[in-house]
């Protein structure tokens, strides 16, 4: 497979990670983050998917490689600080482009990796990590709970279904640009179903062994 992903599609998505990242971080005013920490965030959510795309598939990561890369997550970032303070209720907006984001990031690490003769599982695989990568970094900087891992996101669970889906399609013969706008779409649609609706997994709860229950 001798596709190759378009700079311009990595760099739309590096511009919104850190559009996404920047009011994400911006609206977090009772953490109390400067100027310089809302850059970062919006820089973490941007090239974060990318790095870690690129070290799992052992590729010279693209976000050093590429000049404009740093410079669009940097403007983007910059935006999307200046941006929050006119978007009182930024909530759906946020949440909108962040499934934006993970299904874009998403569809690059499963096309990379199929173009890479990586096989049908490790490219589901390569692409969930792109998708949800950007996100992770940011929550571990900001000391939040890990959103993939949180309860009622579904994170993971819509990265992999796009990326599946993705693998399933070109597998099929389906040209890889085809492909990737659906993987997209899925992505983006179960993650926002899954606020919309309140999908969610079962909670984990510890298990009580027999007989602890005893009566006064």
């Amino acid at each position: 497979m001798s596709f190759q992903v378009a700079l311009w599609i990595e760099l739309l998505a590096a511009g919104l990670g850190g559009l996404q990242g920047a009011l994400f971080a911006a609206g977090e005013r009772h953490r109390r983050i400067d100027v310089l920490g809302v850059i970062v965030i919006g820089l973490a959510v941007s090239l974060g998917g990318s790095l870690l795309r690129d070290i799992v598939l052992d590729r010279p990561p693209v976000v050093v490689w590429e000049n404009w890369y740093l410079l669009v997550a940097g403007a983007s970032a910059v935006l999307g600080m200046a941006l929050q303070p006119l978007l009182a209720r930024a909530d759906l907006l946020i949440t909108v482009l962040d499934a934006v984001v993970m299904g874009l990031f998403g569809a690059i690490g499963a096309s990379k990796a199929l173009s890479l003769g990586v096989g049908a599982v490790g490219a589901v695989v390569v692409g969930v990590v792109g998708a949800i990568g950007g996100g992770m970094l940011r929550d571990v900087i900001m000391g939040l709970p890990i959103s993939f891992l949180h309860v009622g996101t579904l994170y993971a669970v819509a990265a992999g279904a796009g990326a599946a889906t993705l693998v399933l399609l070109t597998g099929l013969g389906t040209p890889t640009p085809v492909a990737g706008v659906v993987c997209l779409v899925v992505t983006a649609s179960v993650r926002l179903s899954a606020v919309v609706f309140g999908w969610t997994f079962p909670e984990q709860r510890a298990v009580r062994p027999r007989g602890s229950h005893r009566s006064g």
